[in-house]
C-alpha cells in the first residue's frame, strides 16, 4: 500500500472582477490517496488526466444562490468543469480499468464516484490526442455543432459575424460555416488571433481592439447571421449591420463576465424592425438530439484534418487560477486546458 497525493483546486473566495490566482482560487496539496486500497463503495476511481478552463466558470465563482443555469462553486471546495480521467479502479459493472472517462470531474487529482451515468466513456477510434476531447470533440465544438445545426439555417453565400473566432467554440464555427458555403467575418482581440482566425478559414478577420467593429460589417455589407460570444458594443454593432430576418445565436456574453455594471444594448428595437430571430441555448439541452451524430461526425473530421483545432495546455492543477485568468483575459491561444497528470 503507497499513497499518493491527491492535490486538489480550492474555490477560496469570490471575486471583484477577474479572479486572483492564489486567492480566488488556492491549490491545496496536503490530502493523499492510496490508489489500491481506497474505498469504492460500489463505485469507481479516477485519474484525472485533462480539465477544462472555460469563460463560464466566472459566472460560477458568485453567491450560492445566484440564478445560473449550472450551480454556484462551493467555497472550501474543489472547482469542477468537464474533465477527462482514466478508471484505476472499479466495482461498477458499467466501468472498467483503463477506460477513459468524459464528463463533470472534480479539480482533484483523484476522486471516487459511484454513478456512471455522469459520464461517457470515449472510445477514441481515431486516436486522437485525449485532450482533444475537451476542446474540439468536447464541449466547445458540441457547442459549435448543436447550435449551428439547430438555429443557423444556412444559405449558401450568406455572410456570418463570428466573435472570439480564435477560440475552441469560434474556430470550430467558422468551419461549419463555411462547410456550407457561407462568407465568414471573424474577430478576435489580437493580431496573433486574427491570424489563427485566418487559418481557420475565415474571409475577413480583424482585431476588435484596433479596428471599429461597425465599419467593418457595413464594408462587408453586413450580416445574415451573428455568432455571439461577447455580447456588450460588439452584439449592438452586429444588430447595426444586420440583414432582414438575419438570425443571431447567442451563445456567450464574457464582455460582461465579472462587470461591475452590466452594458445597456441601446438598439434592441432593430430585432423587431428587421425581424430578426435571437436564439439563447445552452449545448446541453440539445444533446440529445445531436450528440451520437457528433461523435459520429466530428471525431473522423478532426483526425483527418478536414476539421482542424488549437489547443493551448498549461501543465499542474496549481496553475488552474492562472489558467483561468489567461482564458478571461484572452490570453489563451486556443482551447486552453490543464494537463494533470500522464496516463
Amino acid at each position: 500500500m503507497v499513497s499518493v497525493r491527491n492535490g486538489r483546486h480550492i474555490f477560496k473566495e469570490i471575486p471583484t472582477g477577474y479572479p486572483e490566482p492564489g486567492k480566488t482560487t488556492v491549490f491545496d496539496g496536503s490530502q493523499t490517496i492510496d490508489p489500491e486500497t481506497a474505498p469504492l463503495n460500489g463505485g469507481f476511481l479516477v485519474k484525472t488526466l485533462f480539465l477544462s478552463i472555460d469563460p463560464a466558470m466566472r459566472v460560477r465563482m458568485s453567491a450560492e444562490d445566484f440564478n445560473s443555469y449550472t450551480p454556484a462553486f462551493v467555497m472550501g471546495k474543489p472547482l469542477d468543469n468537464f474533465g477527462i480521467g482514466i478508471v484505476v479502479r472499479s466495482d461498477n459493472s458499467a466501468l472498467k480499468a483503463g477506460d477513459h472517462v468524459y464528463g463533470i470531474v472534480p479539480f482533484q487529482e483523484y476522486f471516487v464516484d459511484t454513478d456512471h451515468t455522469k459520464y461517457r466513456v470515449l472510445e477514441n477510434k481515431e486516436k486522437l490526442p485525449w485532450s482533444v476531447y475537451l476542446g474540439a470533440a468536447g464541449g466547445p465544438g458540441q457547442t459549435a455543432y448543436y447550435a449551428w445545426k439547430e438555429y443557423a439555417s444556412p444559405k449558401k453565400g450568406e455572410t456570418v459575424f463570428v466573435t472570439a473566432a480564435a477560440g475552441p467554440v469560434g474556430s470550430m464555427l467558422i468551419q461549419l460555416a463555411k462547410l456550407d458555403g457561407c462568407k465568414v467575418i471573424a474577430s478576435a482581440g489580437s493580431e496573433e488571433k486574427v491570424k489563427l482566425a485566418g487559418q481557420f478559414g475565415a474571409d475577413v478577420a480583424f482585431n476588435y481592439k484596433a479596428i471599429d467593429t461597425l465599419e467593418v460589417l457595413m464594408k462587408e455589407g453586413g450580416i445574415d447571421i451573428y455568432w455571439d460570444n461577447v455580447g456588450g458594443p460588439t452584439l449592438e454593432a452586429a444588430l447595426e449591420a444586420a440583414h432582414i430576418g438575419a438570425r443571431f445565436i447567442e451563445c456567450g456574453m464574457v464582455s460582461g463576465y465579472g462587470a461591475t455594471e452590466p452594458y445597456g444594448i441601446k438598439n434592441l428595437v432593430l430585432i423587431m424592425r428587421k425581424t430578426i430571430s435571437l436564439y439563447g441555448f445552452l449545448f446541453f439541452r440539445l444533446a440529445s438530439k445531436y450528440e451520437e451524430e457528433f461523435f459520429r461526425v466530428v471525431p473522423p473530421k478532426l483526425a483527418t484534418g478536414e476539421l482542424k483545432y488549437a489547443d493551448d495546455i498549461t501543465k499542474g492543477l496549481e496553475n488552474v487560477g492562472e489558467a483561468i485568468l489567461d482564458v478571461l483575459q484572452g490570453k489563451n491561444k486556443g482551447k486552453k486546458i490543464v494537463l494533470v497528470a500522464e496516463e
